[in-house]
C-alpha cells in the first residue's frame, strides 16, 4: 500500500507539493486542528509565509502522534525547508529557528518578529514570492520526501535548505540542536551521581605533550559542525595578517552581542581549529547546557554538602556599598542556584554556586564577579581537568606576583634547548619590534609558571604587554605566553593612540579601569612602565632553565600527570573542585569541558572595581613561603594599582 502523507498549510507551495506527490502517494490535506489520520508516515507543513505559531502547534501535535514531519515556508525573500523532525530525537524546528536568528546580525529584530507571529498576529505576504521560486522549493521538498519514505538518509536531519527567491540558489546549512530547547531538549537533572568523577587512563599523543587526541582528528568535524554563517554556533571568521603568527578570529554570536574568539599558531588552518575550540569552551561556560539545574536553596541549609562561597574570595564591604555596584553581599540564608561538582580533596560530589561554575551568571542575585577562569576543553575528561588546573595556576601566579610585587628570577630564554622557541623569540623581535622578558613565577606548588613582558623597541605603539603561562613543561608555558603576547601586538596600537587621554586618566584614577582591554592598554602607556620596575630591574642576573626548573616528569599518560598534581594540592590542603560543563554539542565529537575551582587561589577579574582578594590569605603568605619577604604581607601593603593582565 502506498505511504500516507499529510499536508497542512495553504498557498502555492502546498498546492505544488500536493500535485507532485499525489500521483505516487496517498496524500491528504487537512488542518493541524483536525485529527491525524491513521498510518500517516510523514507530515508536511507548507506555507507561502512564516507562521511560527503553526510550527509550534505542529511540534506538539506530531510529537504526541509519533509522526516525523518537515516544513517549508518563505521569509524575507528566502525559502526555508526543514528540518526533518523525528519524535523523541533532538533537533526540532524551534532549534533551527533559534540558530538561524542568533546567527543573523538582526537577531533582536527577528526575535521580536518571531514573538509577534508566534502570538498569532497577521503574517504579511513576502514581496519575493514567485511561482518559479516556489516551484523550485516544491521540487526540493518532493525529492526529500521520496528519500525519507524509501528509508534513505535524509538531507534535512539537523539541516535546513535555504533558497534565495531572488537568485534561485540553494544552500544546505547544518544546525545543532539546542540542549535547552523546551520542545526537544533531553537534558538529565543535575545530580550528585552525574557529578561523580572516576579518573581513567588518557594516553598522550605519541607518549608526550599534554593532549590525548591529535588536532588532525578534528579537522573533519570542527568547521562542519560549528562554523556556519547562517546557522552556526559560530558564524564567521577573519584571518589577521598583521600579527607575528597566524591569527584567526572566529565570531560567536550571542543574543546581546557578538563575541570574538581567537586561535594563534604557526598555521592559519591550525589557528582556525584552535579558535573554534576556544569558542566551544566559551559556549559551554556561559550557562548550564549539559544538565538541568534543579537545586535552589540557601548555603545555610546546604552547608553539609556545599562549597562555602566565602572561600573563593568576596568583594570588600566598601565595594558592595558603592552606588550601582552590580553585586550584592553574600548572605548565607538567601536562596541561590547550585550545581553539582566534584571535590578531589574530599573525594565526593559537592554543591557549587551556579554563578561560580558558569561565568555569565554573575549578575542578578550574584555576589561576586566570576570569569571563564579555570574553564578548559579537552579530548578527554582528564585532559580538560589538567588544562583547567593549569589556567587557574597561571592566573593565580600572575596575581600573586602583582599584588606582592615579587622580584621574580629573570629567565634566559636562550638557555632553553628548543629551536622553535628561539625562532619564535626572533620573529617577535624582527616582525613586531618587541623584546621579550620572562620571569619564573612558580609558586609553592612547584607547577612551572612564567610571567611574560613584551617591551616595544619602537617609539610608537603599545609600550608593554604582559601575559602568563603554566605547564609541567616550562618551555610549553613560555610558548603559550608568547602566543598570547603576539595577539595584542599591532592590534592595540591604534586604539591606544586614539584614546591617549582616556588611558592617561586611568593612571590617576584606577577605578576608571573597567574592562579587560583597559587593563592591558593602561600599561601600553610609557608613563605606566615604572609600575613594573619590581620585575624589569635588570640588576638581577639571568637564570637558565636548568637552574630554575626541574625536568618535566616523563609520563605517557595524562592520568599520571593529573594524579601527581592532585597529590601536590592535597599536601598543601588546596581543594580542586571540578564542575563538568560538557554539553551535547561537544559530546557528539568526543570533547569534554570543565570548570576548575581551587578555593584560596586568586581569581582573575577585570575592572579594578571588581577586584577579589579579601579573605584570600594566600596572597599574604605565599611570598613569605617562597622567601621573597620575611613577614607575611598585610592587605594594606598589596599593590594598589590595576593589574596588567590583558
Amino acid at each position: 500500500m502506498a505511504a500516507r502523507i499529510l499536508i497542512a498549510g495553504e498557498g502555492l507551495l502546498a498546492d505544488y507539493v500536493f500535485d507532485q506527490l499525489s500521483g505516487n502517494y496517498l496524500v491528504k490535506r487537512q488542518s493541524l486542528f483536525e485529527e491525524v489520520f491513521e498510518e500517516t508516515k510523514l507530515a508536511l507543513v507548507l506555507h507561502d509565509g512564516w507562521h511560527p505559531a503553526i510550527h509550534q502547534k505542529a511540534e506538539e501535535k506530531f510529537k504526541n502522534a509519533g509522526i516525523p514531519w518537515l516544513r517549508g515556508f518563505v521569509t524575507f525573500g528566502e525559502g526555508i525547508i526543514g528540518p526533518l523532525v523525528c519524535p523523541g530525537k533532538p533537533g526540532c524546528s524551534c532549534c533551527a529557528d533559534m540558530r538561524r536568528m542568533i546567527a543573523g546580525s538582526d537577531r533582536k529584530e527577528m526575535w521580536q518578529l518571531h514573538l509577534k507571529q508566534a502570538a498569532g498576529e497577521d503574517v504579511m505576504q513576502d514581496a519575493w514570492v514567485s511561482r518559479m521560486g516556489l516551484s523550485q522549493m516544491a521540487a526540493l521538498i518532493c525529492n526529500e520526501v521520496q528519500k525519507i519514505l524509501k528509508g534513505e538518509p535524509s538531507n534535512l536531519k539537523e539541516r535546513i535548505f535555504i533558497t534565495s527567491l531572488r537568485t534561485l540558489t540553494n544552500a544546505s546549512h547544518l544546525f545543532l540542536p539546542n540542549p535547552l530547547c523546551p520542545i526537544c531538549g533531553l537534558l538529565p537533572d543535575d545530580t550528585p551521581e552525574l557529578a561523580q568523577i572516576r579518573l581513567e587512563s588518557s594516553p598522550k599523543l605519541n607518549g608526550s605533550g599534554y593532549r590525548s587526541r591529535p588536532m588532525d582528528e578534528f579537522k573533519t568535524v570542527l568547521v562542519k559542525d560549528y562554523l556556519d554563517f547562517r546557522t552556526g554556533v559560530m558564524n564567521g571568521k577573519m584571518q589577521d595578517f598583521t600579527l607575528p603568527f597566524a591569527d584567526v578570529l572566529v565570531n560567536m554570536p550571542l543574543f546581546e552581542a557578538d563575541e570574538g574568539v581567537a586561535g594563534r599558531s604557526n598555521s592559519y588552518e591550525m589557528s582556525e581549529l584552535t579558535a573554534i575550540l576556544e569558542g566551544l569552551e566559551r559556549y559551554c561556560g556561559i550557562e548550564p547546557r549539559g544538565k538541568r539545574t534543579v537545586v535552589r536553596d540557601s548555603f545555610h541549609n546546604l552547608k553539609q554538602h556545599a562549597l562555602n562561597p566565602a572561600r573563593v574570595g568576596l568583594h570588600e564591604k566598601e565595594q558592595y556599598e558603592k552606588p550601582h555596584f552590580p553585586f550584592k553581599p553574600f548572605r548565607p540564608n538567601e536562596p541561590m542556584n547550585w550545581v553539582w561538582g566534584y571535590s578531589f580533596l574530599q573525594e565526593r560530589p559537592i554543591l557549587v554556586p551556579a554563578l561560580l561554575a558558569y561565568y555569565s551568571l554573575g549578575y542578578g542575585e550574584g555576589f561576586v564577579y566570576e570569569t571563564s577562569n579555570g574553564c578548559a576543553l579537552g579530548g578527554s575528561l582528564e585532559e580538560a581537568i589538567f588544562h583547567g588546573i593549569m589556567e587557574v595556576v597561571e592566573r593565580d601566579s600572575f596575581l600573586l606576583t602583582w599584588y606582592g610585587q615579587l622580584p621574580l628570577p629573570r629567565l634566559d630564554l636562550s638557555s632553553a634547548d628548543d629551536k622553535e622557541l628561539q625562532l619564535m623569540v626572533e620573529r617577535i623581535r624582527e616582525a613586531a619590534g618587541y623584546d621579550l622578558h620572562f620571569f619564573n613565577s612558580t609558586m609553592e606548588h612547584a607547577i612551572p609558571s612564567v610571567w611574560a613582558v613584551a617591551k616595544n623597541r619602537r617609539s610608537k605603539g603599545v609600550n608593554l604587554i604582559c601575559a602568563a603561562g603554566a605547564s609541567l613543561d616550562p618551555v610549553r608555558a613560555v610558548k603559550s605566553a608568547i602566543y598570547e603576547l603576539a595577539g595584542m601586538m599591532v592590534r592595540h596600537d591604534e586604539i591606544l593612540e586614539e584614546n591617549q587621554q582616556k588611558y592617561q586618566h586611568m593612571l590617576q584614577n584606577p577605578f576608571a579601569v573597567r574592562t579587560m582591554e583597559d587593563h592591558g592598554l593602561l600599561y601600553g602607556l610609557r608613563e605606566a612602565e615604572e609600575r613594573l620596575n619590581f620585575l624589569l630591574d635588570d640588576q638581577r642576573p639571568l637564570r637558565t632553565f636548568a637552574e630554575e626548573f626541574k625536568e618535566p616528569p616523563v609520563h605517557t599518560d595524562l592520568l599520571e600527570d593529573l594524579q601527581d598534581i592532585l597529590q601536590r594540592f592535597r599536601q598543601l590542603d588546596l581543594e580542586v573542585i571540578v564542575v563538568d560543563q560538557t554539553t551535547p554539542i561537544i559530546k557528539r565529537n568526543g570533547l569534554f569541558c570543565v570548570k576548575v575551582l581551587i578555593p584560596g587561589m586568586l581569581p582573575m577579574t577585570f575592572g579594578h572595581h571588581l577586584t577579589r582578594v579579601k579573605g584570600l590569605e594566600r596572597v599574604l603568605k605565599v611570598p613569605t613561603k617562597l622567601g621573597f619577604i620575611k613577614q607575611p604581607l598585610t592587605y594594606e601593603q598589596l599593590n594598589p594599582h590595576p593589574h596588567p593582565f590583558p
